[in-house]
């Protein structure tokens, strides 16, 4: 898909975009099904999940589940394009357009370092390969919000099957998932070989 991270990010959106509104829905579900029988999630004590836009996985049955469950539910609060937290929803109908009207809690209570026990991070990307290495918008911040977790903390990326590539370039400071869930599969990055040998597309 090329070699830099713009080609790839230019490539993954129209792939992503000429999905149908119908076909994404369909892979959603799918997608949020395998997602409450994962391991990790069922047994969180707190889940991380995004407001989706632009053909992403949708959250909202997690979402659902999770709140009816007793778990934690945070969302990205955006403060600028550098700045940031998770912010608890108490209800699902507390989800308010912020900044770059996505949708964020409209509470005040802040994902704190005890949270963090038992949390599972799901987040999306245009594009993921085998090795965990993640494709954003280009603003970078995930990569700063996660670097800030600790290592107790579970990230899985949440994805259609066609936007694992074979290749990310990654830099020092890009932070990895631990698990992939698609359509089709959960990928455990864990588990792939460091080198290029082994990737599949």
């Amino acid at each position: 898909m090329g070699e830099t991270k713009e080609t790839v990010r230019t490539i993954a959106r129209q792939r992503r975009d000429a999905l149908s509104v119908a076909d994404a829905a369909d892979k959603s579900r799918l997608i949020q099904e395998t997602v409450l029988q994962f391991s990790p999630y069922m047994f969180s004590r707190a889940v991380a999940l995004y407001s989706s836009m632009q053909n992403e996985v949708a959250t909202a049955g997690i979402r659902d589940h999770a709140l009816k469950e007793g778990k934690r539910v945070f969302y990205p609060r955006v403060a600028g394009d550098t700045g940031g937290d998770f912010a608890e929803l108490k209800r699902a109908g507390d989800l308010r357009p912020g900044r770059y009207g996505i949708l964020e809690p409209a509470g005040n209570v802040l994902l704190t370092q005890r949270d963090e026990e038992g949390l599972v991070v799901f987040v999306p990307a245009l594009a993921f390969d085998l090795r965990g290495n993640r494709l954003g918008r280009g603003k970078g911040w995930y990569d700063r919000a996660l670097s800030r977790l600790g290592a107790e903390v579970t990230v899985a990326g949440l994805a259609y099957e066609f936007q694992i590539v074979d290749r990310i370039p990654a830099e020092r400071w890009d932070c990895k998932v631990d698990h992939i869930i698609t359509e089709s599969r959960v990928v455990d990055c864990g588990d792939r070989p460091s080198s290029d040998s082994g990737w599949v597309s």
